[in-house]
């Protein structure tokens, strides 16, 4: 069985100015939460089971959505307080079934195949993969370097001419994220990624579909054209 986190906690507050009063993943685009979108596109790849990293207003995602997505069934990890990326994925790993799970950011839109993702994860033998994006002229994210299909750098943000940048999806072997009785709030991508690229276990594969940060009022106003929904 297929299954993925959705980490769904942000608060937008960049996004305010234009959404105010509603999680970043229930942002409008096309009609619909963003989050449906996500929602739609995961359905595409017989994901049976999602489980909603929530916080702000987890009620509103939580009424709209209920506990199913047509055939997909829909569980919350509810934060009581804000615990990071990291700390996000632990605690709703706890409700993930299985040896392993995709992480979703629930505020970028990047629709790669992820039956070719699974597939060059499981063949790999991998414990935990990201996918990339090559991007050109951009300075808000930081860049990632590979040797062949592993990660050896992660670059803080500056301006890139070309590069590949994470895309905020990944699959992962639960004893990866979980062991070493990680702290309760912690950054997935600073305090595990980052220590652990030097082992040689952090794996990527290179995507080249549509990438849009919803955060940023001008991809959010960018993705009303872009994303559409299915049915």
């Amino acid at each position: 069985m297929r299954e993925a986190i959705i980490l769904a906690g942000g608060m937008g507050t960049r996004l305010q100015k234009v959404v105010p009063d509603v999680p970043k993943p229930m942002a409008p685009v096309s009609g619909k939460p963003f989050l449906y979108h996500i929602l739609e596109w995961l359905e595409k790849f017989n994901i049976a089971k999602v489980v909603i990293s929530a916080g702000y207003k987890a009620d509103v995602i939580k009424e709209y959505f209920g506990d199913s997505f047509n055939l997909m069934s829909l569980v919350y990890a509810v934060e009581k307080k804000p615990m990071g990326t990291g700390g996000a994925v632990v605690f709703a790993a706890r409700l993930v079934s299985g040896s392993e799970y995709l992480i979703i950011n629930g505020d970028t839109w990047f629709p790669i195949d992820l039956d070719r993702f699974w597939s060059f994860h499981t063949k790999s033998g991998n414990v935990f993969s990201i996918a990339l994006k090559r991007m050109k002229d951009f300075s808000r994210y930081g860049s990632v370097e590979c040797n062949g299909n592993t990660i050896v750098r992660f670059n803080e943000k500056k301006y890139c001419e070309e590069g590949l940048i994470n895309g905020g999806i990944y699959l992962t072997d639960r004893g990866f994220v979980e062991s070493g009785k990680p702290p309760e709030v912690f950054s997935l991508e600073k305090d595990l990624l980052e220590k652990e690229v030097s082992s040689g276990l952090i794996k990527c594969h290179v995507f080249e579909d549509p990438f849009i940060d919803i955060g940023i009022p001008e991809d959010f106003l960018k993705a009303q054209s872009v994303i559409k929904p299915l049915k």
